[in-house]
């Protein structure tokens, strides 16, 4: 006779009475987020640990241009790179670590380092071959002119 394991509730289904189809869609969902920040703040162990750098912007429009400000300290001009479209920014980068060894004591840094990337919807079409940029003092400031289509002109219109 041969030896079985007894299992009491092997027949019994288990109920989940929360789990019906939309539940299904939430978890895809969830997989899907999970996906994007992977990729927008990624970590060495595949995981995420830390934010990546991300440069912070402000943008201004006037009738005339467009006018973007990035703080992005700890670099170089010579270690940017902006594209500008008629109708987006793309500027990219990287911020790299100082190598150092301390033989006494602790090291900690709250710095972020490495590549970053950053696309900027732009408000209305601009003249990207007049795009003018600046860095002085961790600040980028580009101006950016807009097309003469999208420039607002006021217009008198009589009533009658």
């Amino acid at each position: 006779m041969a030896i079985t394991r007894w299992e009491p509730f092997q027949g019994i289904e288990r109920w989940e009475p929360f789990y019906w189809e939309p539940l299904r869609e939430i978890e895809d969902l969830q997989r899907r987020m999970n996906r994007l920040f992977e990729r927008m703040f990624p970590s060495g162990d595949g995981g995420v640990s830390a934010l990546a750098f991300i440069p912070s912007v402000e943008m201004e429009e006037t009738a005339e241009d467009i006018r973007l400000k990035l703080e992005i300290p700890g670099l170089e001009s010579k270690d940017l790179n902006i594209e500008v479209t008629e109708e987006s920014v793309a500027i990219s980068g990287e911020r790299k670590s100082e190598t150092r060894t301390e033989e006494k004591g602790m090291m900690r840094s709250e710095f972020r380092y490495g590549r970053f990337e950053r696309v900027i919807p732009l408000p209305a079409h601009v003249q990207n071959n007049k795009a003018q940029a600046e860095y002085k003092n961790g600040i980028l400031t580009l101006t950016i002119p807009k097309v003469e289509s999208e420039k607002k002109k006021a217009v008198k219109i009589n009533v009658a």
